[in-house]
């Protein structure tokens, strides 16, 4: 997803057969809306995935019952998801589909 136009990026989750394509697919939809709506872009084609990041979050701690009166704990691990998305100008991009200066404006949006 990292470097794609946002609709490119969009349409690939779709057909993803990965657990993690829908939320991440709802995430940037959000992104976009919010680029859209708080920092006023009208043209959606010139956003790109500039960055995406899957940091750890906190733990969740259970514990399940064992044999022999003994308890094991359960680990519950959760995920903090960044998105970063960026406008890029037709002169900014290389032959690779990179951005050579970072893009004009950066937008990021965290769950």
């Amino acid at each position: 997803m990292r470097n794609q136009k946002v609709r490119k990026a969009i349409k690939q989750l779709i057909f993803l057969n990965k657990r993690a394509a829908r939320p991440l697919k709802k995430m940037l939809e959000s992104a976009l809306a919010n680029a859209r709506n708080n920092f006023g872009i009208k043209n959606e084609d010139c956003l790109y995935v500039k960055e995406i990041r899957v940091d750890e979050g906190p733990m969740l701690k259970r514990y399940r019952p064992r044999a022999f009166g003994r308890a094991a704990m359960i680990r519950k691990k959760t995920s903090h998801v960044s998105i970063i998305l960026s406008e890029q100008e037709d002169n900014e991009v290389s032959a690779k589909g990179e951005s050579a200066s970072g893009g004009k404006n950066s937008l990021s949006h965290k769950v």
